[in-house]
This record gives structure tokens, sequence and C-alpha cells, in this order.
């Protein structure tokens, strides 16, 4: 499990659009390299969970600190070089008109970084993409190695934590696999911590260690992957999620 340091932890997280409180006083320990997974419903309040911790989603009370570190409302360029998102769509998250080599550049670039000649085919290599891909545009790229792409960019500043919010569901069942796949080494090889936004319950058993169910902003419960696997979750709520899940959880 990595040491013995939280790499992320939420305390009485509450975040609202307007009048609406969408998460509610929600505290969450996430080890030092630990694959997390949060699930529930559509508009469970998961994925504004991690635009809070990334700070696209701006009106939130409480505490989150990183490795330690608490984070602040503003935006933050040694935040950036910590903590990264993966989106759902590979093809909305990449500019039409900047080649891979581009698109994996500018964060060096933004932050200062020199070594782009050594660390984009590095990179890229580490994300299973070919050396010709490097001067390619995104329409000439499949759904998988778009996602690739997205993946190498989300690692380019050698970040601890990577946040993937449906890293998946908008691909291919077949490409699926190959990108899990990818993320499960790159975690064991840059000892990276995730926490994965998903309602696709298969991905969990797959990747995780622990879960936690979400429904109307609040946590139900946090168990680990095993009573997913062997559907012993103690919350009525959690089984009834298992039992609607379109993909059958396997060990």
């Amino acid at each position: 499990m990595g040491g013995s340091m939280n790499a992320i932890s939420l305390r009485n997280l509450s975040v609202s659009y307007g009048d609406t409180r969408v998460v509610e006083d929600l505290s969450l320990d996430i080890a030092e390299s630990e694959c997390f997974g949060l699930v529930g419903e559509s508009g469970s309040g998961k994925s504004t969970v991690l635009g809070a911790i990334t700070g696209l989603v701006a009106d939130w009370t409480g505490d989150i600190s990183l490795f330690g570190k608490p984070r602040g409302k503003a935006i933050d360029r040694s935040f950036a070089a910590l903590c990264q998102m993966v989106f759902q769509d590979p093809y909305g998250s990449l500019h039409p008109r900047q080649t891979v080599d581009a698109v994996l550049s500018e964060p060096l670039a933004i932050h200062g970084v020199g070594d782009a000649d050594e660390r984009v085919p590095e990179m890229m290599a580490a994300c299973g993409l070919d050396p010709p891909f490097r001067f390619r545009l995104p329409h000439q790229l499949s759904g998988g190695q778009r996602q690739r792409v997205a993946i190498a960019r989300a690692l380019m500043l050698k970040p601890k934590i990577l946040l993937l919010d449906e890293p998946t569901s908008a691909l291919d069942v077949s490409v699926q696999a190959e990108i899990l796949n990818l993320l499960k080494r790159l975690r064991r090889e840059q000892k990276l911590t995730y926490i994965l936004v998903t309602h696709d319950l298969a991905v969990v058993s797959f990747l995780c260690d622990r879960l936690a169910v979400m429904r109307q902003g609040r946590i139900l419960e946090v168990t680990g992957v095993e009573a997913l696997k062997t559907n012993s979750m103690t919350h009525t709520y959690s089984r009834e999620l298992i039992a609607r899940s379109t993909t059958r959880v396997t060990a």
C-alpha cells in the first residue's frame, strides 16, 4: 500500500451549484498508491468531488489536502504538478488542430519544464503510443489512441495523483480493456494514486482496492473491493446498485 501518508484527505466537503447542494459533508481518506472508486447513479455528486479536488469547481467548503498540504481555492501551479485529471471524452479534451507532440509538450511549456524532446517520446512509449503518432492530429487517431494521449498528457508533469472521470465509458468494449490494463500498469510503474469515478462496477472490480457508494451527495458506505465481488455490501442501496449494474462483476 505504499507509505502511511494519505495521498488525499477530504474533510466535511460540501459543494453547491447556486442554491443546490450536490455534495454534503463528505469526509474521506485515500492512501498513497491506492486506487479508490467513487460509484453511484448520475447526479450522486461523484464527478463534483473530482471537480472540487482539481479546482474546476470553486464553490466548496470544508478541507481538501493532498499529501498533507491543504488545497486553496486559487489555481495553483504546484498543485497541477501533483494532481491531474483524465476526462471521459478523449475527443473533447484534445484540441483538434494540435498534434500529439503539441498536446504533450504544452504542460511542460506552461510549467517551464525544458526536457520535452526526452519526455514526450518517453511518455508516449509508457502509454503504448508508437513514435509515428507524435505528429498526428486527434482526428487521425482512434478513440483508444486519443485516450492514451489524454493519459500521457496528464502524466507529463509526473504527478502523484490521477483523477479518472469515467475514463473508458466513451470507448468500445474491446478498447476499454486495453485502457484499463494500461491504467493498472501505469499505477504500478509510477506509484500513482487514483480516484476513479464510474458507473461501471466491473471497472471498479478490476482496478480498485476500495470504493465508496454515493447517493444524493453523501457517502453511504466505504468498503473493500472484495465486498463488491462477493456482493456483501452492507447497505441495501449498494446491493441494489450492484444488482442493476449492466456488466456482471467478477473477481
